[in-house]
């Protein structure tokens, strides 16, 4: 019989959270078998992760088939965009760990960083399903804290604890604007409630007060999300992060944020709170600043961070014109999981080739590893959008849904910026395929191969056989 549990006459099961609770235990079990295995079997923390997750995807999935309903007194989505982007986290995090167990093989703290993984996972998973600001702030907090420790895992290496110093004074600032304007909204609106605050934002007139508490929501949002005014993270973190953990840091954390983003703002009626305005400015500066930030790197893995920030930029498209055609939500979902395969490809084939980065490095490099070549050039592809890759369709779903919407200007800005990433991804391409080199290519482990491989090719996949995943995606609903 099926646990329940009551508060007040109201039922509360664990069933709703389930796919959370496997990630979890999965997350405990991982700690306590690093606790209590010598270290040549830390490596036992990966396939334990695997199984968490697996359980977990397993668990979300058989919800799609329910009504969309929230859960737990209205503090939890049980929609389609809830859903979806958790089966997204879960999925990316899972190539994330096969990424570890090579890379972390010589750290006595191996088997922590899975469990660390799990628990950042868990805090993407509570931005996805978040509909209430509280849920909101500890999404954000547990995505967060987990994440320095992460960004900052090779303690002994000058240039990662650089990038978890940076992230983690970002990131205390941003959520302490976050906790500032959750406060201002509750003190307004006297509810923390999702559908208690459209209720009441509607009958509100616009203040000044409203849009100060939305503007510190926002950003503190944008923090995970890897958005303008708060980015500066990221291109540190993407350089000086253990690869995996960068792998992980520029993916997961951006697909909880984003899906909470698009769920948060169509509470405030546009008319009253010009939101939209604002929203696209920030994607127009989002974008074109990861672009122009990118066009100088001769560090790849740096040039992946300014990369991730411009497509972060794309993201905001979708969220600035929902509630204005039915095609946000879909582009939204659809562009996250083509830019989450083809971002884990690229982290992947550094990765496999033990975090190779300097430009100089990839010069002749076709000839040596022309697998691990052709997923970067499919990788880098797709984040431009060049067909039939994901990145593609993605990209062309989030124009059509910008010009259904009446910002068909911001479409043209996305077009323009598009043509400036091709430039700084063939700075790469370009000498990989017509440079010789000499220098010996060592790879690192069968896992990180596995990963690489897998990742490119679902990038190939959702770009040719895309139209399944349109008509699922097609149907998802956004509550409240």
């Amino acid at each position: 019989m099926r646990a329940r549990f009551w508060s007040g006459g109201l039922e509360l099961s664990p069933a709703p959270v389930l796919p959370e609770i496997a990630v979890l235990v999965a997350a405990c079990a991982a700690l306590l078998t690093a606790a209590f295995v010598p270290q040549r079997l830390q490596w036992l923390g990966a396939p334990l992760a695997l199984l968490g997750l697996a359980v977990a995807a397993g668990l979300a999935f058989t919800q799609l088939a329910g009504p969309p309903r929230s859960a737990f007194a209205g503090v939890w989505a049980l929609d389609g965009a809830a859903i979806w982007g958790r089966l997204l986290i879960l999925a990316s995090a899972a190539v994330c760990v096969l990424l570890a167990p090579a890379w972390f093989a010589r750290d006595k703290r191996h088997g922590e960083y899975y469990a660390m993984l799990l628990l950042s996972t868990l805090g993407a998973l509570l931005l996805a399903g978040a509909m209430d600001t509280l849920q909101l702030v500890m999404g954000v907090l547990l995505s967060s804290v987990t994440g320095y420790v992460l960004a900052a895992y090779h303690r002994d290496w000058a240039l990662s604890v650089e990038a978890g110093m940076k992230y983690f004074l970002i990131g205390a600032l941003t959520n302490a604007l976050l906790v500032i304007g959750v406060t201002l909204l509750f003190g307004l609106f006297g509810t923390t409630d999702y559908a208690a605050l459209a209720v009441a934002l509607a009958d509100a007139p616009g203040q000044a007060m409203t849009l100060l508490a939305l503007t510190l929501v926002v950003i503190g949002v944008a923090f995970k999300l890897g958005a303008v005014p708060a980015h500066a993270w990221l291109p540190d973190v993407a350089e000086g992060a253990p690869a995996p953990a960068a792998a992980f840091l520029t993916v997961v954390p951006k697909i909880g944020a984003a899906v909470a983003l698009i769920r948060l703002l169509p509470m405030f009626p546009a008319d009253a709170i010009a939101w939209r305005p604002i929203l696209a400015t920030l994607s127009v500066a989002t974008m074109t600043l990861g672009n122009l930030g990118a066009v100088g790197q001769n560090d790849v893995r740096r040039l992946i961070g300014w990369s991730s920030i411009s497509q972060s930029g794309y993201a905001l498209m979708a969220i600035t014109v929902v509630g204005l055609t039915d095609q946000a939500l879909p582009a939204l979902l659809f562009f996250l999981a083509g830019y989450a395969v083809a971002n884990l490809a690229a982290f992947a084939m550094i990765t496999w080739l033990r975090g190779r980065t300097d430009l100089e490095h990839y010069r002749g490099l076709s000839a040596k590893r022309p697998l691990a070549a052709a997923v970067l050039v499919i990788a880098f592809l797709s984040l431009v959008g060049i067909p039939p890759l994901a990145g593609f369709v993605g990209k062309l779903m989030l124009f059509v849904a910008a010009i259904d919407a009446g910002y068909a200007w911001l479409a043209v800005v996305a077009v323009i910026n598009t043509v400036i990433s091709l430039f700084y991804y063939l700075r790469v391409l370009g000498p990989m395929y017509f440079d010789d080199t000499d220098a010996p290519v060592h790879t690192l482990g069968s896992s990180a191969a596995v990963a690489m491989l897998a990742a490119g090719l679902l990038t190939v996949l959702l770009g040719v056989l895309s139209q399944p995943l349109l008509a699922a995606l097609g149907s998802a609903v956004l509550l409240p």
